[in-house]
């Protein structure tokens, strides 16, 4: 997308590459934004492409993902297939010079991120993990409230995700080839969350219940240089309570169920009455990534500052760490 006048009035047109349950989440939030359209949908099937094209009210679907990033009509294209296709999928879009935004985990591995990251450096598109914790205005105030210095010198991050799911061995969640796992849907945030408050650690130590193969039940402990410890949870097996604290020298802030698209905070500090953040609503949308995958293709960057591309690959390169210390190994890696 050029950044010249045109292209900064007109709405951004997006193309949506998968059918499934968060494809459909996001081209909902999408459809709400006056400032962007959807133009087409890909997929491998044709059915399922024409289904949720009508779905949709989308003009154009296709049966294959090179049509959908062939189109001359696509500004970015959406990835929101099972993490064992990210590779294939974000490659095939940026060897057709299509801007990308990415579904987390970035890739099943930091080798595969890597390969990514510099394709689209290569050949100068832009590329985004969506990471939407990072975009969510609420978090992005505790980001700002720590590196001001709000709470003093970070001491302890805590952060968890758990559900009670019920699903067959075959579904993806448990199923190695699709890059299954609680670490990788649903550890990724409170390791992200973690990233974003103190950066890379030194030091990973983690456990894990195993199931089929994938990991079900995980615990992770991140050391930092500074001495800073992040304590992590995961699982597919608990509906956990889902919150996340970061403690300082100086105080502490604690976010409420929902941590990674939560919309209030509070802020605690020696002497002082708790105090309640809250920003508006809602919380619970992808429209902020969206926005800011926009915002960038309308300022003509290659990546976001929000979810930058050397960050998704530190993220990866904690979940390799944690992934070799409880065993959990992919097909073909």
């Amino acid at each position: 997308m050029s950044g010249g006048t045109t292209a900064a009035v007109r709405p951004v047109r997006w193309g949506i590459l998968a059918t499934g349950g968060i494809a459909a989440r996001f081209t909902a939030d999408l459809r709400t934004m006056p400032d962007a359209t959807v133009a087409a949908v890909g997929s491998r099937s044709a059915a399922s492409a024409e289904e949720f094209a009508r779905r949709f009210q989308i003009p154009r679907a296709y049966g294959t993902w090179a049509e959908l990033a062939a189109d001359p009509d696509v500004d970015v294209i959406y990835v929101a297939t099972p993490h064992s296709a990210h590779r294939d999928a974000v490659r095939e879009c940026l060897r057709a010079g299509k801007a990308v935004l990415c579904e987390k985990p970035f890739t099943l591995n930091e080798a595969e991120a890597k390969e990514l990251v510099a394709l689209a450096r290569e050949r100068d598109v832009f590329l985004m993990e969506a990471m939407w914790m990072y975009c969510n205005p609420l978090v992005r105030r505790v980001a700002q409230l720590v590196a001001d210095g709000a709470i003093g010198e970070v001491r302890t991050v805590h952060a968890d995700f758990g559900l009670s799911v019920d699903v067959p061995a075959t579904h993806r969640l448990l199923n190695p080839e699709l890059g299954g796992g609680a670490l990788l849907d649903l550890g990724v945030y409170p390791v992200s969350f973690s990233h974003l408050l103190l950066g890379e650690p030194a030091d990973v130590t983690a456990w894990a219940r195993l199931r089929n193969g994938v990991d079900v039940n995980t615990g992770v402990v991140l050391g930092h240089a500074s001495g800073a410890v992040a304590a992590l949870t995961c699982s597919l097996e608990s509906d956990t309570p889902r919150t996340a604290s970061v403690t300082g020298t100086a105080g502490r802030i604690e976010i409420p169920r929902g941590f990674f698209h939560a919309e209030r905070c509070v802020l605690h500090r020696a002497g002082r009455d708790p105090e309640e953040i809250t920003v508006p609503g809602p919380g619970d949308s992808y429209v902020h990534q969206a926005a800011e995958v926009m915002r960038a293709l309308r300022a003509g960057e290659r990546e976001s500052p929000l979810v930058p591309l050397d960050g998704s690959l530190a993220v990866m390169r904690t979940l390799d760490a944690v992934r070799a210390r409880i065993g959990v190994r992919y097909p073909g890696e």
